[in-house]
């Protein structure tokens, strides 16, 4: 017996900025990632510049249909990608769409469909339009909330019955340590106050939840989800103080959830408002637009992290924005994030006991520097390594399904080598899929699977029979 029920959604993660490329074909205007050569924390320039590798990425916008087909020979049961919201409204800001941006997705979702792959698509992942970001100052601007609203209409409107789930921003609570990734502000963090990011973050909630209230409207088949980064954390030690350290910082992970899902802020989030003097304009109008609550949380998952009330006596985090300590029981990868598979039960049955909404996890996986060797049928990657982390972390998943939890699918990030978001470096690759790109822009683009790519083939046609525990 598997544990997997059926019609479980296997399948891979992807954002446009990372796999796209084609920043100025096709009507597209810049967005902020086209000026960020240097990954997710580096400064912007002024403009595009030959460094940023995502303004070619993997040329998806010119390969999707050999790509799409490569998904489909694995199985896939979902395919999550994101809209490039400046390929639809290159400022941000007009009323009319670019049609060519629009044509362009409905001949992706032709090839989905070709091959039986229901479509999951983010409306914003990390893509603000640099128009939005430059003229009105990100979503530190209550305009944007209208702009944003505009833009999921008009595609909801143009997909309508082509695309059952969506999520609205993901890692929605990425704005707190990410100004510009996550939020589109060009103002460096340490410049920002609390009360400014908070309330960027405010206008992101108005507008996912109206965006979830619009697609109900125009269609009641539309499942929507919001996007949360999960990151377990344990007290260090049994002291009861790293204990409440730990509950409070996990508590500024839930609380965006907690929004999602409640439509309205949670109590402990209001004291630390009280307490820090952080303060952010909430209307009425808002407070009714946030009870448009979801149908489901989505999520990605990578690691976990320790806590400590005296965090000065511990080895910092490394390598990720979650902070937090060391864990000693732990392994890390090659950039520094610990591996934890059982955090991922603990995380699914965490969300699950908390909000009884189905849960989705839209990234899970591992970068790692990959060798391309050749092989008895053509090049290939022997990513043993990546084989063992989807395996135990999938075998962990099974056993959250096994103890209730409800459990919509699983796609990992990403199912072919793409720009990494927190540097920017193709050698930091995850995909089933190798692409012939280096970090100087050098190669070729060609495809060649690799030894996870039929592992990852068996699991789905087994509905995870196949993995080991």
């Amino acid at each position: 017996m598997t544990s997997f029920p059926q019609g479980f959604l296997w399948g891979g993660a992807t954002a446009a900025n990372q796999i796209e490329g084609a920043y100025n074909e096709g009507g597209k205007g810049l967005s902020i990632q086209d000026v960020m050569p240097g990954g997710a924390i580096k400064p912007s320039t002024q403009g595009p510049t030959d460094d940023n590798l995502k303004l070619k990425a993997i040329d998806f916008y010119n390969n999707y249909v050999e790509d799409i087909a490569l998904f489909a020979e694995m199985g896939f049961k979902t395919f999550r990608f994101s809209i490039a919201w400046s390929r639809i409204f290159p400022n941000g800001d007009e009323q009319e769409p670019n049609e060519e941006g629009l044509a362009f997705y409905d001949r992706v979702l032709d090839e989905l469909e070709k091959h039986g792959i229901e479509p999951l698509v983010t409306l914003s992942h990390y893509e603000t339009p640099l128009g939005l970001a430059r003229q009105y100052g990100g979503w530190r601007s209550r305009e944007l909330i209208d702009f944003f609203a505009h833009y999921a209409r008009t595609v909801f409107n143009r997909y309508k019955g082509r695309i059952r789930y969506w999520l609205t921003f993901n890692e929605i609570n990425a704005v707190l340590a990410m100004p510009f990734t996550a939020g589109g502000i060009e103002v460096p963090r340490s410049e920002l106050s609390e009360s400014e990011l908070y309330q960027a973050v405010h206008h992101e909630l108005v507008a996912s939840a109206l965006a979830t209230k619009i697609a109900h409207e125009i269609d009641p088949q539309n499942q929507i989800g919001c996007m949360i980064i999960a990151v377990p954390r344990y007290g260090i030690t049994p002291d009861p103080r790293d204990q409440l350290t730990a509950q409070q910082k996990s508590h500024e992970d839930y609380a965006f959830g907690d929004i999602h899902v409640r439509g309205e802020y949670p109590g402990y989030l209001l004291r630390e408002f009280r307490e820090k003097g952080i303060t952010i304009d909430i209307t009425d109008e808002d407070r009714e637009i946030l009870k448009n609550t979801v149908d489901f949380v989505s999520f990605s998952y990578y690691m976990s992290v320790c806590e400590a009330h005296d965090p000065e006596n511990y080895t910092t985090g490394g390598g990720n924005i979650i902070g937090g300590v060391v864990n000693p029981t732990l392994e890390a990868s090659e950039w520094g994030w610990q591996v934890d598979p059982i955090g991922l039960r603990i995380v699914l049955n965490n969300y699950w006991e908390r909000w009884q909404k189905p849960l989705f996890i839209v990234e899970n996986g591992l970068g790692a520097k990959d060798v391309l060797i050749d092989g008895p049928s053509g090049p290939t990657v022997n990513d043993d390594y990546r084989i063992k982390y989807l395996n135990d972390h999938l075998v962990q998943v099974g056993e959250a399904i096994e103890d209730g939890v409800e459990l919509l699918g699983y796609t990992t990030w990403g199912p072919i080598d793409l720009v990494s978001a927190s540097t920017a470096q193709m050698s930091k690759r995850y995909g089933f899929i190798y692409v012939d790109r280096n970090d100087d822009g050098s190669g070729t683009l060609k495809r060649y699977k690799k030894k996870s790519f039929d592992w990852y083939r068996e699991v789905i046609a087994t509905n995870g029979e196949s993995l080991e525990a």
